[in-house]
């Protein structure tokens, strides 16, 4: 695979360098995940409106349910490609990391990773509408659709609809992170989406080495002090070779 990683880059591969890794939709439809943008999206198929906003969980919480368990279906089938467990990795090799994310599917907790800032929520855990309960899931929500509570009000899914809010901790800490970080990789993603596509700009205004690593450059890449084009799962592991071995 021809990738050149530059000098400048390779020089901040060392332990010591404070590293947030930004993660989007392309990280995960590697595995086999749906991306929602784009020509094959999954909002070319099905309206946001009726399966992804409070008001039509408020309407139909059965249909919205039946598609979210559809999505945890193909989910479960799935596993973390190699760019998951590189970032895994890196968790461990960098004594300053953190990872942030707008997937909502799990595969990051499934390749390792322990500490994520997880800006759209989780797929893999229920909200109550009444009393405002969390949950993990273990398994696949069980028939009859919606789950209810103990305190009987409705379970919806744990993942940020249009029309919501960003979860204020995940993303005041997230920014905090990228504020402070030495190196940032902007991973998958189309940065179009905000406020998360803040986040790249905020690492660059702040002194940040910001790279890129998409299959096609993204909106933000000309400000990108490098870009990496190519799939995750075949460019991090290059990084995480480039980590091991002195160039």
């Amino acid at each position: 695979m021809s990738v050149a990683i530059s000098n400048k880059l390779s020089c901040l591969l060392v332990p010591s360098t404070n590293v947030v890794v930004f993660t989007g939709a392309g990280v995960s439809a590697e595995s086999g995940v749906p991306t929602f943008r784009g020509i094959d999206g999954l909002w070319n198929e099905f309206n946001v409106q009726e399966l992804a906003t409070p008001q039509a969980f408020a309407s139909n919480p059965v249909r919205v349910w039946e598609w979210y368990l559809w999505r945890m279906e193909l989910i479960s089938k799935v596993d973390p490609n190699a760019g998951h467990r590189v970032i895994s990795w890196m968790e461990s090799f960098f004594s300053e990391f953190t990872l942030i994310t707008q997937n909502v599917d799990g595969l990051h907790d499934r390749a390792g990773n322990r500490h994520i800032f997880k800006l759209h929520g989780d797929l893999w855990e229920v909200r109550c509408v009444r009393c405002s309960k969390t949950a993990k899931l273990l398994t696949l929500p069980p028939h009859p659709l919606p789950p209810a509570c103990e305190c009987g009000g409705l379970l919806r899914p744990g993942v940020v609809w249009f029309g919501e809010m960003l979860p204020e901790r995940e993303f005041s800490q997230s920014v905090a992170a990228t504020e402070h970080c030495q190196l940032f990789f902007s991973v998958g993603t189309s940065a179009e989406v905000y406020p998360a596509a803040q986040l790249p700009i905020i690492a660059k205004e702040k002194g940040a080495y910001v790279v890129e690593i998409n299959i096609e450059r993204s909106a933000f890449a000309c400000r990108a002090d490098e870009v990496l084009c190519g799939k995750a799962g075949e460019v991090l592991p290059l990084i995480q070779h480039r980590c091991t071995v002195p160039f």
